[in-house]
């Protein structure tokens, strides 16, 4: 079993390379991404406007933009900086050269030693002279430690930059084009609100389906078996964004019996402890209701089938012909063996953490990763949206990993060689 979980792990890399490869390349070809805006925006604010989008932006801006994106690089080049194992050019400088000149001033963002650091700086400013081929000095020689250049002649220019590893392996997840901020951070500040979700649907789903599906099986073609089916099969064939607009429009918005947005109301700040748990409660009801209504029936009939086939084998027929009764055969002996399918579920505890129906969040105006997954969408935000797929990816496959190891827990007859 060991060797087969080490294979598992070390499965983990070329899948979670493969998955975000493709969706990487996709970014890069679709239209709309964030250089697009930006020159939509460069247009509008040009005066009298233009057709063309990029028309009030100089080439030297165009490359600097191209360059701030990841655009400038070929697709395998910049993918291995997203992913980390190539370097990336931080803090790069676009030198021009005109024709007939040699030499440019440049200046260098030097870190100072960790003795001279100051609260307010740990850099020097140096003057350094560039030259068009791609010489670079300065006054004091260890300036230019970890300092490179790069010619492009048929462009007229050298660029000056920092090569850095910086990418997912080494924790970092660039900066949202949208918002500007660390993608890693606005990831972190969406995942108490999915967790919550997460968790509690997690919870409420096996503390419910379970026993029902008990019952159900114990109770088949019965009142309740048949009642029970009914209810769930409706609740199943309803989608849960659908019934979210539903409960939205008549229980919130016609009635007023529940918030019709957002985590906690307005005045959460200055109420009372059990105040705030009731607000949150009381703002949870509606979405954690489409939330569960699909697993409801899945995991229903997946506990009643199998514990249906169970009660029909024959261990627990001649448990019951020694004389064990009934409730002893279901719980002592039938029960254990159907739970061992439940237990390929358990994995997708991993997924509370981003756990979310993007739809489910938008009816809602819950700010949690479904919202945020749609709105880095919409807004062609590739940085943000593959951030949001590399932790989707993640946490998937460990998920599968974990099912494997309830499934091998509960079942001692599972053997993985």
């Amino acid at each position: 079993m060991r060797d087969y979980f080490i294979r598992r792990f070390l499965l983990i890399f070329p899948t979670f390379v493969g998955a975000t490869l493709v969706v990487f390349f996709i970014t890069r070809i679709t239209p709309g991404g964030p250089m697009e805006k930006t020159m939509q925006m460069a247009m509008m604010n040009e005066k009298g406007g233009s057709k063309n989008a990029g028309a009030s932006l100089s080439e030297e801006q165009l490359a600097e933009l191209s360059a701030y994106y990841g655009f400038d690089k070929p697709f395998l080049q910049a993918y291995g900086i997203w992913l980390g194992v190539w370097p990336r050019e931080e803090t790069p400088q676009f030198v021009p050269f005109g024709k007939g000149v040699k030499e440019a001033p440049v200046s260098l963002k030097v870190l100072l030693p960790r003795e001279k650091w100051t609260p307010t700086n740990a850099y020097k400013v140096t003057p350094a002279t560039l030259t068009s081929d791609g010489k670079l000095t300065t006054a004091d020689p260890a300036d230019l430690e970890g300092w490179k250049t790069r010619a492009e002649p048929d462009k007229k220019r050298v660029v000056l930059y920092r090569p850095a590893f910086k990418g997912v392996l080494q924790g970092y997840f660039h900066l949202s084009t949208s918002y500007n901020q660390p993608v890693l951070e606005m990831m972190l500040s969406k995942m108490p609100v999915s967790i919550f979700y997460g968790l509690i649907s997690f919870i409420l789903s096996y503390i419910v389906c379970v026993p029902l599906g008990v019952l159900k099986a114990i109770k088949h073609r019965t009142v309740i078996d048949n009642a029970t089916s009914v209810l769930i099969f409706i609740g199943y064939s309803i989608p849960g964004f659908l019934l979210g607009s539903l409960l939205v429009v008549y229980l919130a918005a016609r009635h007023g019996w529940f918030p019709t947005e957002g985590f906690t109301g307005e005045n959460f700040a200055s109420l009372g402890f059990f105040g705030k748990v009731w607000d949150i409660v009381h703002h949870a009801i509606l979405p954690l209701t489409c939330y569960m209504i699909g697993s409801f029936a899945f995991l229903t009939m997946l506990m009643k089938n199998n514990l249906m086939d169970n009660l029909a084998a024959d261990y627990v027929r001649t448990a019951i012909a020694k004389g064990a009764s009934f409730r002893r055969a279901v719980v002592g002996h039938a029960l254990r063996n159907s739970l061992i399918p439940i237990a390929t579920t358990l994995g997708s505890i991993t997924m509370i953490f981003v756990a979310g129906s993007m739809l489910i969040e938008r009816i809602f105006q819950i700010d949690g990763i479904g919202l945020l997954t749609i709105q880095s969408i919409y807004d062609r935000d590739y940085p943000l949206v593959m951030g949001i797929l590399t932790i989707d990816v993640l946490l998937i496959m460990l998920g599968n990993i974990l099912s494997d190891y309830f499934v091998a827990l509960t079942d001692p007859r599972v053997r993985f060689e």
